[in-house]
């Protein structure tokens, strides 16, 4: 039974949540705000969290960051603003996928269940891509850059495996989009861009062997470092 951490500010909401994903199946455990859900994070194997933005003290954006630093679980915001600035630092902050208030809790479920789908499907696939000293395993969702691993967030690994998988070639955001996030994702393309600033700030300091390309007015490549 996979463990999910529900931290809302709002008992209500969280009493809600954590009825409809016990119903559905989960062990809920709740946190009040973010220090607590911290504290519970270092005591308790979780699988995933659904965090609230506003929160007293420390926000859902500030929580995902720390959750991303310390912690390898999918992680969804729930807002209750629906702006394209808020979903930016959202995802900015780190996060898998976010829901807007009021939401139909079986719409959370479904966004769940899709979640673990993408972090379990590749559970047994040994693909591996080398570039030079550094590996990128679609097995265990790692990049290897010499002794060193690193963890991302799963879209960004999703969003870097895909480039690396295809050398060279041209992807427009919209493809990238419909690709990693889905032909029904609702955001905005500079989602894309975001991701995409976040893998060269990973990596420009940690290798030479690859770099993202930006071609003006088309999308973004992978390019090999030149043997």
């Amino acid at each position: 039974m996979k463990t999910i951490l529900v931290v809302d500010d709002d008992i209500n909401i969280l009493q809600l949540v954590s009825i409809h994903l016990t119903e559905a199946g989960y062990h809920v455990v709740q946190a009040k705000d973010g220090t607590d859900a911290l504290r519970i994070l270092h005591k308790e194997q979780c699988d995933l969290a659904v965090v609230d933005v506003m929160m007293p003290f420390m926000d859902g954006f500030a929580l995902t960051r720390e959750i991303r630093r310390e912690f390898d679980i999918p992680v969804i915001l729930l807002t209750a603003k629906d702006q394209i600035s808020d979903k930016e630092e959202g995802f900015k902050s780190g996060t898998d996928d976010y829901l807007v208030k009021p939401f139909e809790p079986k719409e959370l479920i479904f966004r769940i269940e899709a979640l673990f789908r993408r972090y379990d499907s590749h559970a047994d696939d040994d693909t591996k891509i080398r570039f030079g000293n550094t590996v990128i395993n679609k097995q265990t969702y790692e990049v290897q850059v010499e002794d060193r691993t690193i963890l991302l967030p799963l879209k960004e690994f999703e969003l870097l495996y895909f480039l690396a998988a295809n050398p060279m070639q041209v992807f427009s955001r919209e493809h990238l989009i419909e690709h990693i996030w889905g032909w029904d994702y609702e955001g905005d393309e500079r989602t894309v861009d975001v991701h995409i600033k976040r893998l060269r700030q990973r990596f420009s300091n940690l290798t030479d062997e690859f770099h993202i390309k930006t071609v003006r007015g088309v999308g973004y490549s992978l390019e090999e470092k030149r043997k």
